[in-house]
C-alpha cells in the first residue's frame, strides 16, 4: 500500500512488466479492448487499489497532445473513475508538435514520473516520446491506436491522419457555434418568440440544471433553450403553442433542490430564511411542475442523481425518439 506521494512516486520509476506484455502485440488490440486495457493499466499502476486506503493516495498522470487533448481528458478520466481512493495529478501538454515542446514535456514525465497517454501523429515525436517513456520506464500508451487500427481492418484503408482533424472549420463547426449562439441568447426564459426555432426547450424550478445542460447540448450542435417555471409567473403562451419542438421537464428531489438553493445564496453572502429553500414550498413547485408537464404531455427527467452529462444523453435519446417517430 502506498502512503505517500514520495513512495508513489518511487514506484512510479520501478519497470513495469505488465505494461511490456500489455502493449499493441499484446492484448489491447481492437478498439473494445481500449477502455478495458487503461483501466488495467490503472490496476497495475496503483497496486491495493482493491484496499480503501484512510486517505486518498495521489499520482501523476501525463496527457500529451498534438491537439487540444480532448479525448485524452475523456479517456483518463473514465479510467481513472474506476479507482476512486485514489486522485490523479494532471498534467496537460496540449499542442505539442515540436522537439522543443516534446522536450519539456519529457522533463515534467522525469520529474513526475506517471502514466503517459498521448495522441500525436508525427512519428519522430511520437518515436521520441516512447524511447523516454521506455528509458524512464513509465508506463505508455498511444490511446487511439487500437480504435485507428479497427477502422483501417474494417474498411480496408490507409489512414491519413491530420493533426487536430475533428477541429476542423468545417459544416459541423459552424453548426456548434451557431447552436451556442442560439442557446446563449435563449437562455433562462429570454427572446421567448424566437423559441419555435429551437431543437430542444427545457423548463423547470430553479436549480435544475438548465442551463449547463442547455450549453453542453449546444456544444454537441443542438439549439436549446431553456424556460424557468417560477411561482405565479405563467410559462410564456409561445411555450405551449409549439407541437413540432421537443419540450422536456427537468425536476429534481426536494432536499437536492433546496441544498443547491442553500448553497447559492451562502455564495451570495444571503442569510435570510425565504421560500426559496423551504422543503415545502420547493416540493409545491416540483408538484406543479411535473402537472403542467403532465397536462403538456412533456416528459419528464429527474436530475436529481444525474450528471450533467447523463442528462444530456437521455434528453438527446427522447430528441432521437421524437425525430423517428416523425
Amino acid at each position: 500500500m502506498l502512503t505517500s506521494l514520495r513512495e508513489h512516486t518511487r514506484f512510479a520509476t520501478q519497470p513495469t512488466k505488465f505494461w511490456k506484455d500489455l502493449r499493441p502485440t499484446g492484448t489491447i488490440t481492437t478498439a473494445s479492448s481500449l477502455r478495458q486495457g487503461v483501466i488495467q493499466l490503472f490496476q497495475q499502476y496503483l497496486p491495493g487499489c482493491s484496499v480503501a486506503p484512510k486517505e486518498k493516495t495521489f499520482f501523476h498522470i501525463h496527457l500529451v497532445s498534438d491537439a487540444t487533448g480532448e479525448t485524452l481528458n475523456t479517456v483518463a478520466r473514465a479510467a481513472a473513475a474506476h479507482y476512486a481512493d485514489f486522485q490523479a495529478l494532471e498534467h496537460v501538454h496540449s499542442l505539442v508538435r515540436t522537439t522543443k515542446l516534446l522536450d519539456r514535456v519529457i522533463q515534467d514525465v522525469e520529474q513526475n514520473p506517471g502514466i503517459v497517454l498521448f495522441t500525436i501523429i508525427d512519428q519522430e515525436l511520437r518515436r521520441a516520446l516512447e524511447q523516454a517513456c521506455a528509458k524512464l520506464e513509465v508506463p505508455y500508451v498511444s490511446v487511439l491506436d487500437p480504435v485507428v487500427n479497427t477502422f483501417a481492418k474494417y474498411l480496408n484503408a490507409e489512414s491519413r491522419p491530420q493533426i487536430g482533424g475533428q477541429h476542423a472549420l468545417n459544416a459541423e463547426y459552424f453548426k456548434r457555434i451557431d447552436a451556442l449562439n442560439y442557446t446563449m441568447m435563449h437562455d433562462d426564459g429570454q427572446h421567448t418568440e424566437g423559441l419555435n426555432a429551437a431543437d430542444i426547450i427545457l423548463v423547470g424550478v430553479s436549480r435544475t440544471s438548465k442551463t449547463p445542460t442547455s450549453i453542453y447540448l449546444a456544444n454537441r450542435g443542438v439549439k436549446v433553450a431553456n424556460v424557468p417555471m417560477v411561482p405565479g409567473v405563467p410559462l410564456p403562451s409561445a411555450l405551449e403553442q409549439l407541437d413540432d419542438v421537443l419540450v422536456i421537464g427537468l425536476v429534481a428531489s426536494v432536499e437536492r433542490i433546496a441544498q443547491i438553493r442553500r448553497n447559492r445564496l451562502l455564495s451570495l453572502n444571503e442569510t435570510t430564511f425565504t421560500d426559496y429553500i423551504d422543503k415545502k414550498s420547493i416540493a409545491e413547485e416540483i408538484s406543479n411542475a411535473r402537472k403542467i408537464c403532465q397536462r403538456h404531455n412533456w416528459p419528464v427527467l429527474d436530475v436529481s442523481r444525474r450528471s450533467i452529462e447523463e442528462t444530456a444523453a437521455a434528453i438527446l435519446n427522447l430528441h432521437q425518439e421524437k425525430l423517428n417517430a416523425a
